[in-house]
This record gives C-alpha cells, sequence and structure tokens, in this order.
C-alpha cells in the first residue's frame, strides 16, 4: 500500500491521470484479483485520493472492466501481435487505458471493429508456424499463470458484473479473431489444413482455457497432463505432425502420465 503524498503535487493531464489509474487497476487485477480493484485500493496504490479515482471512473465495475481489458489486452499482443489493417493503426494503441485508444472517451477515432481481418503481410502473420510456436511456448510458461487465473476471475464475475461481462466477450472474440486470421494466413500458404479456421480457433482457445480451469488449486497435480493438450489440439486441428508446434529443440515424448484423479 502506497502512503498518499499530501505535499504539492504536479497536475497531471486527463488522459495521463486516466492512463495511470487503469495501468494501476491492471496491476492490482493480475497480482491480486478482480474483486480488490476498488476506488480506494488503487488510490492507495497511486498515492491519492479515493476522490480523484472517482472522479474519472464514478462507477467502480467501469475501472473493473477496463483494468481486465488492459491486462489481457497487453498479454495478447505480447503472444500474438496484431496485423494493423491500415499504416494509421500502427500509431493506434489497443490497450483501454490509453487516450489514442479507439473506444477511449478522449479519442477522435471511432471504434475498430475487433473482427476486421489482418493484413497477412505485417509482421507476425509472415510465419504462421513459428508465430503459433513462440505463442505455445509461452502460455505453457509459468509466467502466464497470472493471466489465466484473471480470465478465471473475471468469467466468475461476469455473472454477476454485465460491464464485465462485455469487456470479457469482446476480449473472448478478439483472441479467436487473431488465431484465426493467423490460422487462415497458414493455410493459405500451404502450411497448414484447416477448412474452417474460425471453429479451429474456437477450440484451441477452449483447449486453453480448460488447461487453466484448475489454475487455482489443483494444478500441481495436474499440470504434467494437460501440459501440452492446447498444443497438441492445435496440431491435429491444423493437420501437423506431433510435436511441430513444441519450443524448437524440444523433443516430445509419448504420454505416460499418471496421478491422482
Amino acid at each position: 500500500m502506497t502512503s498518499r503524498d499530501t505535499g504539492t503535487r504536479t497536475r497531471k493531464a486527463p488522459a495521463e491521470r486516466r492512463h495511470e489509474i487503469i495501468r494501476a487497476a491492471a496491476r492490482v487485477g493480475l497480482a491480486e484479483g478482480l474483486e480488490c480493484v476498488t476506488l480506494r485500493r488503487i488510490a492507495d496504490e497511486l498515492g491519492v485520493q479515493p476522490g480523484l479515482v472517482g472522479h474519472y471512473f464514478p462507477a467502480a465495475d467501469t475501472l473493473v472492466a477496463d483494468a481486465f481489458t488492459s491486462a489481457t489486452m497487453a498479454e495478447l499482443d505480447g503472444l500474438l501481435p496484431a496485423a494493423p489493417e491500415n499504416p494509421a493503426d500502427l500509431e493506434r494503441p489497443k490497450d483501454p487505458a490509453s487516450p489514442a485508444h479507439p473506444g477511449h472517451p478522449e479519442s477522435p477515432a471511432a471504434p475498430k471493429d475487433p473482427a476486421a481481418p489482418a493484413d497477412p503481410d505485417r509482421p507476425g502473420h509472415k510465419d504462421p508456424l513459428s508465430t503459433l510456436r513462440r505463442f505455445f511456448t509461452l502460455i505453457a510458461s509459468t509466467e502466464f499463470d497470472n493471466v489465466s487465473k484473471l480470465w478465471l476471475n473475471a468469467r466468475h464475475l461476469s455473472r454477476y458484473r454485465p460491464v464485465l461481462r462485455d469487456h470479457v466477450i469482446d476480449q473472448e472474440l478478439l483472441w479467436c479473431r487473431r488465431i484465426e486470421q493467423l490460422i487462415a494466413t497458414g493455410a493459405s500458404a500451404g502450411v497448414f489444413r484447416c477448412a474452417n479456421p474460425w471453429a479451429a480457433a474456437v477450440r484451441i482457445l477452449v483447449a486453453i482455457d480448460g488447461s487453466s480451469a484448475y489454475i487455482n488449486t489443483s494444478a500441481d497435480t495436474r499440470t504434467a497432463p494437460i501440459a501440452d493438450l492446447a498444443r497438441t489440439v492445435a496440431e491435429t486441428e491444423l493437420a501437423l505432425p506431433p510435436g511441430s508446434l513444441a519450443a524448437e529443440g524440444t523433443t516430445v515424448p509419448p504420454d505416460t502420465s499418471t496421478g491422482p484423479r
């Protein structure tokens, strides 16, 4: 908890302050859970008065939703960088914490359709096999655990918080579209064989989410049997030989894992 500074403070521009609040909320949500994202908790994190946070976010549910989107968007952009539709999008941050984001209330840009197809000539889409291999390597690491917990947390709270539910749905669609676009690019190049990239993307994400379902409970005893579940599902969906999407230099052994049920 950060102590509040009662001395002279530098006044920040509204967009900068809003960005700061969302980023702080995203950090708290990732580390402690979205239930801990309250106006007072974020004020303590930033060393300001709760009224200042409330000025930008009169409803705490809006801050919770924006914190979730900021955290998951940053993770997605790191795992599967987007291929912008046009050069202008290169300078348009997608994080809602940024005033340049098209969904930001201070942005002059119209909201962008998350389902819009990506340009296969942009970086990240020229080598679909390597991009997917990197993706599965990263999500299998322990560094992805907090993001898995955040998704599980958000989906649970979405039952009671409609604003958050809308953000979760938007992010689910965006993650699916990113994978779909990558699969479609690979299929067009003859790297993958897949008749329905959208359906394949949905099934791959279901495998990822299913593997993460035990992250808060029996992860220690169930990790080994499901460690490669999402990757092997993807290899099947894309008609790839076993191990094609494993990290380079990795030997894929037969599944001999046992453990408590």
